[in-house]
């Protein structure tokens, strides 16, 4: 830590010692007031104090600023720059009315500008109040007088009935005043005020005049320099400042060479300098003398013609790629042949760690670098050097592969966009779409934010791969992308929905199936609608072609119409026919309802039967076998005669012809029958 001490100490000492050797002059200091002298109030106005210093160092001297106002100061700052001082007046008023000044000291030097006066133009309106309009005699009351905005010395004066009555001088914008009413009736009570500037207001008349007579110093100055004609660049310059006709005085003496704002050196009778002459250099020389309070300056114009301009580097081509071969040729585009042969001016080209170079062409065959990189041109002949503005090189990046790319969807036989971007490139770059390596169109990307994009329509899927893209920023052959490769959606068509089981076997208990299938390009999202109801049955998105809706164990209400709808990323919503449902009754409530209908046409059947034979009385049928050996037709007759008195009496005739025991008969076989026997 002491060490740091130290050296800083060793530091600032050494700064203050090179600073108190160092030479300088004040040369002229101004004040001018910005916009103008005469402004109106609420002006913004600036004073800009100017000094003008010749010191023998680049570094600027510390100085210490004072500016006046009708000789009171009101500012100072002290500054290590050699910009000029500005001091703000910020709305101004009348009260900033006045003559200003600015003063600069630098160490025991000292100079005092000229005064400018400033000049304000506008009042605001004084406002007037009381703390009571209605009074009764007698009573005292309190008036207040405002200036708005006002700032300084301000006089108030009161009146009541256009008589003044009061004044007050105060050092704020308001002022109060007490009124004591004596008479009835209606008073007129205002107010004024004035601004004091200076004591200007009240001049006396002018004084006796008195004639003063000044003479000059014998003493002045004396500048020569040599040569004095035809000057040019290189040549040796012999300044001289000197005082001629010296007189004894107490004053001390100091004479000071400048060139421009530069000190070139100083001196107590005479002073000497000799310099080579430059033509960028200012051709103004004062040889200042400093006697005491009085200054006398004497100046000298030179002029230098120039052996050489300052060179100009270009560079061949215009715009170069990276690690591409260009030129750059350095150039004086003109000098003195009568000084200066062409062979002896020589070019050195300037990077920032080499350099090249050139005995006479200036010509440079360098290979562009990948970044950006700044050269320097520099023309020397007779010691004289002179340096080209930096030249930058930019060199251009090739532009790289670009790639494809389909903004938002492709949508079978929809217009959509195709992006062609390069990650690389210097700007502009022509970007072109291909198809079949068939140019259709040229967008060309001069913006870092631009992109090229083109609008195609597609009729087949495999057609986009046949879009291609071409890149070019230079002369050379552009580079061309791969071909496009992206989904392409296929919008949805021909929709069907399927029925299973078939809509004839559809009964109830069974599991109904609705399969609705599509065209297109997934993933789609389907809806189930029955017809009377808005919201869908079912909405279901899927990767495939079809999907189903099921329902199960089916009633009677679900007798209706279906239909459902789907669509895909193409937006194009498509729907299905319409299908009616009528649910069957279940196979053995059928039967059922059978067994029932069967059962009643058979009691049906039997209550007929019974009705009818109930309406007919009748015998029963009776057979008679007849065993007889006599012919059949003997017994018929016979039979015929006995049976013809018994009408109802049915029978059925049967003659054996042969005898048979009437034991032997099954008499049960022929029941309600009658049996003869006839031998």
């Amino acid at each position: 830590m002491g060490l740091l001490l130290l050296l800083t100490y060793t530091l600032l000492s050494s700064w203050r010692m090179v600073d108190a050797q160092r030479s300088f002059t004040i040369r002229n200091i101004t004040l001018t007031i910005e916009p103008s002298t005469d402004v109106t109030r609420d002006t913004n106005v600036t004073l800009r104090c100017k000094a003008i210093i010749s010191s023998s160092g680049p570094e600027a001297l510390s100085r210490k600023y004072a500016i006046y106002k009708d000789s009171y100061l009101i500012y100072n700052k002290t500054s290590n720059t050699s910009q000029d001082l500005l001091y703000p007046l910020p709305e101004v008023r009348v009260s900033n009315i006045g003559e200003y000044k600015c003063k600069i000291t630098i160490k025991d030097k000292e100079m005092t500008s000229e005064a400018e006066k400033l000049t304000v133009k506008g009042l605001s309106k004084p406002l007037l109040t009381f703390n009571k309009t209605v009074v009764s005699e007698q009573e005292v009351v309190t008036a207040t007088c405002t200036a708005p905005g006002e700032t300084g010395h301000l006089y108030f004066f009161f009146y009541k009935d256009s008589k003044e009555i009061q004044n007050y001088q105060v050092n704020s914008n308001q002022s109060e005043a007490t009124f004591l009413f004596s008479s009835v009736g209606m008073h007129k009570i205002h107010c004024t005020y004035a601004v004091l500037v200076k004591t200007e207001s009240f001049k006396s008349g002018e004084s006796n005049s008195v004639s003063v007579s000044v003479k000059e110093l014998s003493i002045k100055p004396v500048l020569e320099i040599y040569p004095q004609s035809k000057i040019y660049e290189g040549e040796k310059l012999n300044i001289l400042c000197i005082i001629r006709e010296l007189q004894p005085s107490s004053e001390s003496i100091h004479l000071y060479l400048s060139q421009g704002t530069h000190l070139l050196s100083t001196g107590s009778i005479k002073v000497n300098h000799s310099m080579v002459a430059l033509a960028k250099d200012p051709g103004d020389f004062e040889c200042s003398l400093e006697i005491g309070n009085v200054i006398k300056v004497v100046t000298e114009k030179v002029s230098v013609t120039e052996l050489f301009s300052a060179p100009t580097l270009t560079m061949s081509p215009a715009e170069v790629f990276q690690k591409e071969y260009m030129t750059l040729t350095c150039k004086s585009e003109r000098f003195a042949t009568e000084r200066l042969n062409k062979e002896e001016l020589t070019y050195t080209l300037e990077q920032a760690t080499t350099s090249m170079t050139s005995s006479n062409t200036g010509v440079f065959p360098i290979k562009a670098l990948q970044y950006d990189f700044n050269y320097t041109c520099v023309a020397r002949a007779k010691g004289i050097m002179k340096r080209s503005e930096t030249l930058t090189v930019r060199p251009k990046v090739s532009v790289s592969t670009p790639k494809m790319s389909v903004v938002g969807r492709a949508v079978l036989g929809q217009p959509f966009r195709i992006i062609c971007q390069s990650d690389t490139g210097s700007l502009p770059i022509n970007y072109t779409l291909l198809r079949d390596y068939s140019p259709l169109s040229t967008t060309s990307v001069k913006q870092p934010n631009q992109q090229a994009i083109f609008t195609v329509t597609i009729n087949k899927p495999d057609e986009i791969s046949r879009y291609m893209c071409e890149a070019k920023n230079s002369n050379k052959e552009g580079s061309l992308s791969k071909r496009l490769n992206a989904a392409v959606i296929v919008p949805l068509s021909h929709p069907t929905l399927t029925v299973i089981p078939k809509l004839s076997e559809i009964s109830e208990g069974d599991d109904l199936y609705l399969i609705c299938g599509i065209n297109g390009t997934p993933p789609v999202t389907f809806k189930w609608y029955r017809v009377g109801n808005e919201q869908p049955l079912l909405t279901n998105t899927t990767n495939t072609n079809s999907t189903y809706y099921q329902i199960h164990k089916l009633s009677k209400e679900h007798s209706g119409i279906y239909y459902c709808e789907a669509v895909n990323h193409a937006n194009n919503l498509v729907r299905s026919e319409k299908v009616t449902i009528d649910v069957q009754l279940a196979l053995w409530k059928k039967a059922l309802i059978a067994g029932f209908c069967l059962l009643l046409v058979l009691v049906l059947v039997v209550v007929c039967v019974l009705y009818f034979r109930s309406k007919r009385v009748r015998v029963p049928r009776a057979a008679v076998s007849v065993w007889s050996e006599r012919p059949p037709e003997a017994v018929h007759d016979e039979l015929s005669s006995v049976v013809s008195s018994e009408p109802d009496v049915e029978y059925t005739e049967v003659v054996h012809p042969q005898p048979v025991d009437p034991a032997k008969v099954d008499k049960t076989a022929l029941p309600g029958r009658c049996q003869i026997t006839h031998n």
